[in-house]
């Protein structure tokens, strides 16, 4: 069975580092809080995706069925390592306690939390090869739509990111920006475009946007202090000031994460090349698309007032 990290961080209520580490994790994505992770044998994961049913029909009387079978392709979605070292001078633990490693492992944390973040949305193997694809590369087809195909973009149109929303097998959740989310929310008091905006909490009792039900998610700032969905992505056609949008079906047999294990905390002691001690956090780890239709991307959208 799969678990968010919230809950895998439960299972290790006993284990108080890791367990802290693992929820923090979490609190650092709003992905990552939702995203559903099973536990795998092996360095990758193998499984079929559906890619085009049996055909069906009727027959007459005495008549017979024409035979049809469906097309599943193999798939296999190998295992990423992410993680990192953290040394802290033994002269800062001293003059200051040891509660200054628990803040510099949390930082350390958060920002492999951020790195993940953007490689879920924009990771590219091909450009670097440690780092499994994200949904930038992932998504081609029927299900990569453009929300204006006029040159530079238009501003979001409601009617392109409903289109959005139907093209996506079981939609959870949007992916965005805190600028799309803004204008999605000023467009909602606006009564000449409307757009159904409602405000829930979510499992750490912060403000949850949804849209038409569906929870928004903000991809913001990667661990550089950069954009993650900034307005310099390419649009259908013109100039890069666009940026996009997902609708993700996040569940198990849909859009899920893969892990060999849980994430690792080591307090690996002082080191002998430098009066520092040092704790390794690594994490074997990666994501999975099981349905074709379990996530679409909407692009070509400017930072402009939303229209119908």
């Amino acid at each position: 069975m799969a678990l968010t990290l919230i809950e895998a961080a439960k299972l290790h209520s006993g284990d108080v580092v890791r367990s802290t580490i693992i929820e923090y994790y979490a609190r650092s994505s709003d992905i990552l809080r939702v995203l559903p992770f099973e536990d795998i044998q092996g360095g990758a994961y193998k499984y079929v995706q559906e890619k085009t049913l049996p055909g069906i029909g009727f027959r007459k009387i005495n008549g017979s069925y024409t035979e049809s079978t469906g097309i599943l392709n193999p798939e296999t979605e190998p295992l990423v390592v992410a993680g990192g070292d953290l040394d802290v001078d033994k002269a800062i633990l001293k003059m200051n306690g040891e509660d200054q490693r628990s803040v510099h492992e949390l930082m350390k944390v958060k920002a492999l939390a951020l790195n993940w973040t953007k490689t879920f949305l924009k990771g590219d193997s091909t450009t670097t090869e440690e780092e499994f694809d994200g949904m930038q590369m992932r998504l081609s087809g029927n299900q990569l739509i453009a929300n204006s195909t006029s040159s530079g973009g238009a501003a979001l149109s409601l009617a392109k990111l409903d289109e959005l929303i139907d093209a996506v097998q079981e939609p959870t959740h949007l992916v965005m920006n805190k600028t799309m989310r803004r204008l999605l929310t000023v467009a909602a008091r606006t009564t000449t475009v409307g757009g159904n905006i409602l405000w829930v909490k979510d499992e750490f009792g912060r403000q949850l946007a949804l849209y038409n039900d569906l929870p928004i998610l903000i991809a913001d700032e990667d661990n550089t202090g950069s954009q993650i969905l900034p307005f310099t992505e390419a649009p259908y056609t013109g100039s890069s000031v666009c940026t996009s949008i997902h609708c993700i079906s996040i569940r198990e047999d849909g859009v899920k994460g893969i892990q060999n294990g849980v994430m690792e905390v080591n307090d690996l002691g002082e080191l002998q090349t430098k009066p520092c001690k040092r704790t390794r956090v690594e994490w074997l780890c990666g994501v999975c698309i099981l349905h074709p239709k379990a996530a679409a991307r909407l692009y070509s959208i400017t930072n402009g007032t939303v229209t119908t």
